[in-house]
């Protein structure tokens, strides 16, 4: 009979292991909280900005706001996908002892500008969406989503992983490497916007 119910047991502990674990409540609010403040940041930043001083740029190397506003939204896709594709491999809680950083280190990282990063194919601003206006809308609907999917998700984000620039980050890091990501380049605009020749108007 104990041999029996040891057979029995094993393939339920098994499942209980393997089984998804959601994010706690905390974990939903924090990033849902990141991805908002940044996605304000950001409307904040350009709010009044005229056409002249959107297309601005100081130097035919350096984008102009509008050039960050589509990087961002395109990162914002980008970013994403490469989250939900580390939730195809298995979960693999083990692997939690190899991440270095904290989500408070990924977020201060990101947002360092002192840290350079060559933009990769794919993130490179082309005019595709059009103005700064109808970008900041791709912008806002991707970032409404994601949002929705992090009030939502079942997913186990803190057992899927991936190599990024700053060593192995779980998958809700990555997520808020993404809102990072936005500050970052809302910085970016700041800095173009202190330029002593930026366009009064």
């Amino acid at each position: 009979m104990r041999k029996l119910f040891l057979i029995l047991s094993v393939p339920l502990i098994f499942s209980f292991a393997v089984a998804d674990i959601e994010l706690t409540q905390k974990e939903r609010d924090d990033a849902v909280s990141y991805l908002k403040e940044t996605q304000k940041a950001l409307a904040d930043e350009i709010k009044g900005l005229s056409a002249n001083q959107l297309k601005w740029k100081p130097a035919d190397s350096v984008w102009s706001v509008t050039d960050c506003i589509e990087h961002i939204a395109l990162s914002e896709k980008n970013l994403f996908d490469w989250a939900m594709g580390t939730l195809k491999a298995e979960a693999n809680p083990a692997k939690r002892a190899e991440l270095k950083r904290s989500d408070e280190e990924i977020k201060k990282m990101i947002t360092d500008r002192s840290f350079r990063v060559k933009t990769r194919e794919g993130f490179i601003p082309t005019g595709q969406f059009g103005d700064a206006k109808q970008t900041m809308k791709v912008f806002d609907e991707r970032r409404e989503a994601l949002i929705k999917y992090v009030k939502e998700t079942k997913d186990d984000l803190r057992n899927h992983f991936a190599e990024s620039p700053f060593g192995l980050v779980d998958t809700y890091q990555l997520l808020l490497f993404l809102s990072a990501h936005t500050k970052r380049h809302t910085l970016q605009i700041e800095e173009l916007k202190s330029n002593s020749n930026f366009p009064k108007q």
